[in-house]
């Protein structure tokens, strides 16, 4: 097909993620390393990792080669009384880059889904510890776990995505937005104090996105106050869950948010990088505590496509990727690149804050940022980025050179411009 009647077929037919049919999208031809192609020629880096998850860089020659294996022995079986090695290779993989802290994984094939998952582990081990009126879920404002329903309940209600949903939704319980990263020990302290007192009867668990919540604000929070809520479960017998989907596998300049900083929460959910952007893949981690402490000890769900073999064979290659530690220099470098082009922003009109941390570079503006002059203002400078709300931010693969982030931050910088000039700053 040429770029016009992919264009015309797309506009006409197909939805994107929150957009409206008919919305402009640009066709992209091919894509290797840090880079994207379009089918006019222009070549982008992927700012965004393909929303977190091409760390590795696209069509890395590891993860084509996992594949290939992979495709020449079996695609896909189903996974109800069945069981393959990239399953138990992958499931290894991550037992051991997790420490030792889990005893049990649950394959599912998106992040959304893995969060389904988690609080499902969460009801039924209420059930098994005889608590079965501890059907809510607490968590904080500010928070995005995905676009399935139970999901949509513990993102925010009212700042998040999927406030039109209002009663459709159960109820669930939500603290205010934590404090942001550098608050004093006071400021935690009366946050963990307030948060303890939404801590009823009827919760039967915490679930967060640690140190980094995403899609619902892009705002970052002390490690402390992870702790915090640790300690608050312990004292109720009350699961935390933890989800690292966006920020697992180094991301923030952790390995994981929360293991890295003392926390092993009960429940963890990862996915994105974990196939390096190759495909869909998520996985839900539980400790032997949840597990033998469930009722009934089947977990109560079953995906066809659970543990693919294709999918566990390319995450299996990329956990083992990650557990080589190349991503320690590799994460640090673009938190000095990006910190270093995106701090004089700050002092920009129409800007109201810039924040980095680990491969994480946020700048949030005082206005809602207009989306297609802002994304071509930074495609201008061969730079592939999606803003949305207020923010213009960018999370790079892994695999980008100094210049290559220099580039970046070049290219949010006139987004940024684009987007205070459109908003009369």
């Amino acid at each position: 097909m040429d770029p016009s009647e992919i264009a015309a077929i797309d506009a006409a037919h197909i939805w994107h993620p929150y957009a409206e049919p008919g919305q402009f999208t640009y066709p992209v031809e091919s894509a290797s390393g840090p880079r994207i192609t379009l089918h006019d020629g222009r070549v982008l880096i992927d700012a965004m990792s393909s929303w977190w998850s091409a760390i590795h860089g696209h069509r890395n020659p590891r993860l084509v080669a996992a594949a290939e294996a992979q495709l020449a022995k079996m695609s896909h079986v189903m996974f109800g009384g069945l069981t393959h090695q990239p399953a138990a290779l992958l499931t290894k993989r991550l037992l051991d880059i997790t420490g030792g802290a889990f005893s049990q994984v649950f394959y599912s094939d998106s992040g959304s889904v893995s969060v389904e998952v988690a609080m499902k582990m969460a009801l039924q081990y209420a059930i098994g510890q005889g608590h079965p009126e501890r059907t809510t879920f607490l968590t904080w404002r500010s928070g995005y776990h995905g676009d399935t329903f139970a999901t949509m309940s513990v993102c925010d209600p009212e700042g998040g995505m999927h406030a039109m949903w209002g009663d459709a939704l159960k109820p669930q319980v939500f603290a205010p937005a934590p404090p942001v990263r550098g608050a004093s020990e006071a400021q935690r302290s009366a946050y963990l104090e307030q948060f303890a007192s939404l801590i009823t009867v009827d919760i039967a668990g915490v679930i967060i996105e640690p140190v980094v919540q995403g899609a619902g604000g892009m705002r970052f929070h002390d490690p402390e106050l992870v702790q915090g809520l640790r300690q608050l479960c312990d004292a109720s017998g009350i699961p935390l869950i933890a989800d690292e989907i966006a920020t697992g596998f180094g991301r923030s300049g952790d390995l994981f948010t929360t293991l890295d900083n003392g926390v092993v929460p009960d429940i963890m959910c990862v996915g994105k990088a974990m196939t390096g952007g190759f495909m869909t893949l998520a996985a839900t981690l539980a400790t032997e505590k949840i597990a033998s402490g469930m009722a009934p000890k089947a977990l109560m769900h079953g995906p066809t496509f659970m543990a693919n073999p294709l999918a566990c064979a390319v995450a299996a290659e990329s956990v083992a990727m990650v557990a080589e530690g190349q991503w320690h220099e590799q994460v640090a470098r673009i938190e000095a690149g990006l910190e270093q082009g995106l701090r004089p922003l700050a002092n920009t009109p129409g800007v109201a804050d810039v924040r980095v941390l680990g491969a994480i570079g946020v700048v949030e503006m005082e206005d809602d940022v207009p989306m297609r002059e802002t994304t071509e203002a930074a495609m201008a400078q061969g730079v592939w980025v999606r803003p949305f709300g207020r923010l213009i931010y960018t999370m790079p693969p892994y695999v980008c050179t100094d210049d290559e982030v220099a580039q970046i931050c070049r290219g949010i910088t006139q987004a940024a411009y684009t987007a205070a000039k459109e908003n009369g700053k």
